[in-house]
């Protein structure tokens, strides 16, 4: 169909397609071009090179990234792989090159102080040295570096640093294909993100809806980068990944409507995938005593409006809305031991609603 959204291919995709060239030109002196991968799944793309090069006992390759209809950050960012000979035995050692950050927190994927290059790049990029070396009798004990043009400025439009990665993007990428609006990239930095607080020790993370919700929650209880979960829309990534990866206690902040969402048993908060019950809503007034503001709130034009209308009442709709939303959480976690808080705001930042 002429509409359907076009698959793109991760950096760990372009990495190893740019460093198959690299090594292949150092072997042989001749850059293979278009070069082909071995994905994970058996895809054999071909990849054409942007720019190749051999400078003393180096070779190094580039492939522009084409993230094809996903709205990714490294769309268009130029993945350069540098190959050299290593100690014999030694294998292949990775490198951050300008623009790949590297670790320095614990909890991640990949060691404090390597190249934020994730295990599945670099078993690709492993497999590939091996496939060459065998094909042009190299020993396979070679150097690879990886960088990223303007990978430090991206960078700041990512999670990373955040995560503890200075310096860079990460080189990710499990299949080598990226999936248009895929959501999970965002549920593996939840995820990334919940094993480093983990792992520094942090007691209290904080899961928000948006930047305004976050904000408040990190002055509120005085939390670091390092408590703050980009929780966005996936309030059961969250919920479902501390159920068996526990954090003493655990914050979820968000609008009114976000918040009325996962009060009404919602765990994706998207609006294409969930709608605001305002039926609920009305139900928690009418169950309080307040038949006529029931009446009101269920035919509001919006959660904001509902919460107006409550408000102009003095009924505590956003309490009640985060009484219920914490019930939800509680019963997504079940018997892990996370104590659970809500706070609720609305569109300005004013707390409009606690549990408990």
């Amino acid at each position: 169909m002429a509409d359907e959204l076009r698959y793109g291919w991760t950096t760990g995709a372009c990495a190893t397609a740019a460093t198959t060239a690299a090594y292949t030109a150092l072997l042989t002196g001749a850059f293979p071009d278009p070069v082909e991968v071995l994905l994970p799944k058996g895809k054999r793309p071909w990849f054409a090179l942007a720019t190749e090069g051999m400078t003393g006992d180096t070779a190094h390759a580039g492939v522009v990234k084409d993230a094809g209809d996903d709205p990714d950050v490294t769309h268009g960012a130029l993945v350069v792989s540098t190959v050299g000979h290593g100690e014999s035995g030694s294998g292949v050692t990775f490198k951050a090159g300008s623009g790949v950050g590297t670790v320095t927190r614990p909890g991640l994927p990949v060691a404090v102080g390597e190249p934020a290059i994730n295990p599945a790049p670099r078993r690709m990029m492993r497999e590939a040295i091996e496939r060459v070396a065998g094909e042009h009798g190299g020993s396979g004990d070679v150097v690879v570096e990886i960088a990223i043009r303007h990978g430090e400025e991206m960078a700041r439009h990512t999670w990373n640093p955040r995560l503890g990665i200075v310096g860079g993007l990460s080189v990710l990428g499990t299949t080598g294909v990226v999936v248009p609006y895929s959501c999970s990239a965002w549920i593996d930095s939840i995820r990334r993100g919940i094993d480093v607080a983990r792992a520094m020790g942090v007691g209290h993370v904080a899961g928000s809806t948006g930047s305004t919700s976050e904000q408040v929650v990190a002055e509120l209880y005085g939390l670091d980068d390092t408590a703050l979960l980009d929780m966005g829309d996936f309030a059961g990534a969250v919920l479902k990944y501390l159920r068996k990866h526990p954090v003493p206690r655990l914050t979820v902040a968000g609008g009114f409507a976000k918040m009325s969402k996962l009060a009404a048993g919602y765990l994706d908060l998207h609006s294409q995938r969930s709608q605001v019950d305002l039926g609920m809503l009305a139900e928690l007034a009418d169950g309080a005593g307040h038949p006529r503001l029931a009446g009101e709130v269920k035919e509001a034009n919006t959660a904001a409006h509902a919460l107006e209308l409550a408000t102009a009442e003095g009924f505590d709709l956003g309490g009640m809305v985060a009484e219920r939303a914490r019930r939800a959480a509680v019963e997504v976690l079940g018997d892990a031991p996370v104590e659970v808080d809500i706070v609720v705001v609305d569109r300005s930042g004013t707390i409009v609603g606690r549990a408990p």
